[in-house]
């Protein structure tokens, strides 16, 4: 038995090791990429180049050009494709979340004081919380509304808003915020797996047969990539909420979830443009601003 509850921990280790590094590395990619698209200098006119740009790293000068053409051939066959930080992050994730919070339902999942149910039935639940979010999610960005930012966001956020206060009536406080996150970065995931890999793949493919590729699979792709991309700040947020229980306790933590939410979006959306050398510092300091001002909130309104 010692050997057992040993070897758990040591599992429970890597997976949580496993679990950071790999998430940082995919963040980093999103960082990025998302930072030469904005950054890249589009005014060049040139029938095969979309955008050039240089950085300096370690001493020497790198060219970057994005192409409007495939690549020779010989390339696409040594073509790199960032997709396993995105696919062992969520593999971590989810063996973490059934090592820790599935194998221990009765107490990390069920708060009795909050509903009365089994421990098999609030796994069940989350499992179909994770499904039906994604599916939800990956309805709203094929239909009609993704074509009215504003009107996406509001929607996504309203979503959001309801989501934290559903789990908070189902499970205990800390699960119940940790459930948004992992909805999250299953949306993420989910981006990744269906969308953005797919479609490249069907680009390349078209590539190797000399044909032109469709320009809609690299917008498709990209539009999922910006919607990981704003992601990120409130991923991370609640990754690390097992450190500020005064948050995850309070009774309106799914308020203050959405609070963060608007404020890290703010913070990036901030970063994003001053990659396209649009700087709008009142961006930042209102996301401040509102940082400052919920930490007050909070102090006033105590559980």
């Amino acid at each position: 038995m010692e050997v057992l509850s040993y070897s758990m921990k040591w599992l429970e280790l890597t997976l949580r090791w496993g679990h950071v590094l790999f998430a940082i590395l995919w963040v980093g990619n999103s960082f990025l990429f998302n930072y030469l698209d904005n950054k890249l200098n589009k005014k060049i006119s040139s029938k095969d180049v979309d955008g050039e740009g240089y950085l300096m790293h370690s001493g020497y000068y790198y060219k970057l050009s994005r192409l409007k053409i495939s690549p020779p051939k010989n390339y696409l066959r040594s073509l790199t494709i960032f997709k396993w930080q995105s696919y062992l992050t969520f593999i971590t994730g989810i063996l973490l979340l059934g090592v820790i919070y599935y194998y221990n339902s009765g107490i990390l999942m069920v708060d009795k004081k909050v509903l009365e149910i089994l421990p098999s039935t609030a796994i069940i639940f989350s499992i179909f919380s994770l499904i039906i979010s994604w599916l939800v999610y990956d309805f709203l960005c094929k239909s009609n509304l993704i074509k009215n930012n504003v009107l996406f966001v509001l929607t996504i956020f309203i979503l959001l808003i309801l989501l934290s206060y559903g789990f908070n009536q189902v499970y205990g406080a800390k699960f119940a915020f940790l459930s948004v996150g992992l909805v999250i970065g299953t949306n993420m995931f989910g981006n990744v797996f269906t969308v953005i890999i797919p479609n490249q793949t069907n680009i390349i493919n078209s590539s190797k047969r000399n044909k032109k590729f469709d320009q809609t699979l690299s917008l498709a792709a990209k539009q999922r990539s910006i919607h990981n991309n704003y992601s990120t700040f409130l991923v991370l947020f609640i990754m690390l909420s097992g450190h500020y229980s005064f948050i995850v306790y309070h009774k309106y933590n799914w308020l203050i979830l959405g609070a963060i939410a608007v404020i890290s979006v703010l913070a990036r959306h901030y970063f994003n443009l001053r990659g396209r050398n649009i700087h709008r510092l009142y961006i930042l300091i209102t996301s401040i601003v509102l940082l400052i001002l919920l930490a007050v909130l909070i102090l006033i309104f105590k559980n």
